[in-house]
């Protein structure tokens, strides 16, 4: 069984626990460590019955070296800077399926990657590195999907989409065939997207508009 550590400690944290609890259920695969979280406070903490570990300090040792991470911060930006601290620290990740996800043998993913129960994703799909795919979300044929993006419950893909690195895509969103979503864009909550998005931008409404525009390199900021 692999050993496997949670990144994070609120709510989504606690869902891919749901997540790695429903895997185990079918099939033990996960030796469940914890959570690592930066923040002192939650350390000794327990969550759903499993303790706040420390923060990434606390996988230095050779007892920790074969743990595995998967990332439960739904921040496009924030995970991403926690993933570049971990990856300093020479950690590893891991993918996180649940059980009633659908995907197919042609859909390509990469490390650190969390796909959520109801999720539905055809053919020709390559998703990215600590990509998050939240519940019930659809993504069509040939569709590319970056780093660090996250999709919110219910979000709609249709085919032959990109989707840029770290883009933020909120619940109950639709992108329409054949659209990109620039890079670290964010677009709202129930959204129809009918059009390229530019990136570092905020969009929103039906049919979707760029409310909001930002620098480049804001997400480091």
């Amino acid at each position: 069984m692999q050993k496997v550590a949670i990144v994070g400690g609120g709510g989504f944290a606690r869902e891919v626990l749901d997540i790695l609890m429903a895997t185990n259920a079918i099939s033990p695969q996960y030796d469940i460590q914890g959570y690592i979280d930066e923040d002192r406070q939650r350390w000794g903490c327990v969550l759903n019955g499993y303790p706040v570990l420390g923060g990434f300090d606390w996988l230095q040792g050779e007892q920790n070296a074969d743990i595995r991470l998967v990332f439960g911060v739904g921040s496009p930006a924030v995970r991403r800077r926690l993933v570049l601290k971990a990856a300093a620290h020479g950690s590893r990740f891991c993918n996180v399926i649940h059980p009633s996800a659908v995907l197919t043998p042609f859909v390509e993913l990469g490390e650190g990657t969390v796909i959520c129960a109801g999720a539905t994703l055809t053919n020709q799909i390559r998703l990215g590195s600590h990509v998050h795919v939240n519940l019930q979300c659809t993504i069509g044929h040939d569709c590319k999907i970056d780093d660090y993006c996250t999709l919110a419950p219910g979000v709609h893909v249709s085919g032959n989409v990109l989707i840029e690195t770290g883009c933020d895509v909120g619940t109950g969103a639709a992108i329409i065939q054949g659209l990109t979503v620039g890079e670290w864009s964010v677009v709202g909550a129930g959204a129809v997207v009918t059009r390229d998005v530019p990136a570092n931008s905020t969009t929103v409404g039906v049919p979707a508009r760029v409310i909001k525009e930002r620098q480049p390199g804001w997400q480091d900021q």
